[in-house]
C-alpha cells in the first residue's frame, strides 16, 4: 500500500510530506531521479511503500528527511535550483495517493517575474 503524500515546490528544493501517523521502521532512499519511502504504520502495523520517479534530478547527498508523530517530511535538494517543477513525478499520469500541498505552495516563479518587472520601470 502506498502512503498518502503531499508535495510542494520551492526555488532550490522540493518537499514531500508522507502523511503517516505513528510510523515505525521509516526508510527513505534518495537517488538522482527517484525517491523511495517505506514504513510500518498505525496499531495494525500496516506496511506502506512509495516509489517516485522524479520529474527532475535531485542532489541525493543534500536531501534529507525528518519524522514526526504525524508524518515524515522529505526535503529534496534540486540538482538544478531555480527550475520549477510543474509536477513531482516523471509521468504525467495522476497518482491517486499524491496531492499538491496548497497550504505551502507558492508560485515563486511569478514572484520573481513581478519583482523584475518593478525594477524595469526605473531603467
Amino acid at each position: 500500500l502506498p502512503a498518502t503524500a503531499k508535495w510542494y515546490d520551492r526555488r532550490d528544493s522540493v518537499f514531500i510530506e508522507f502523511c503517516v501517523a505513528d510510523s515505525k521502521d521509516v526508510k527513505v532512499n534518495f537517488d538522482k531521479m527517484k525517491c523511495g519511502f517505506s514504513c510500518v504504520a498505525g496499531t495494525d502495523d500496516v506496511k506502506l511503500e512509495n516509489q517516485i520517479d522524479l520529474f527532475e534530478a535531485i542532489d541525493e547527498n543534500e536531501s534529507k528527511h525528518s519524522r514526526t508523530d504525524r508524518s515524515v517530511l522529505c526535503y529534496l535538494r534540486k540538482a538544478q535550483p531555480g527550475k520549477a517543477w510543474p509536477r513531482l513525478t516523471k509521468e504525467k499520469a495522476k497518482v491517486s495517493w499524491l496531492s499538491v500541498d496548497f497550504n505551502n505552495w507558492k508560485d515563486w516563479e511569478d514572484d520573481s517575474d513581478e519583482e523584475m518587472g518593478n525594477f524595469d520601470q526605473f531603467s
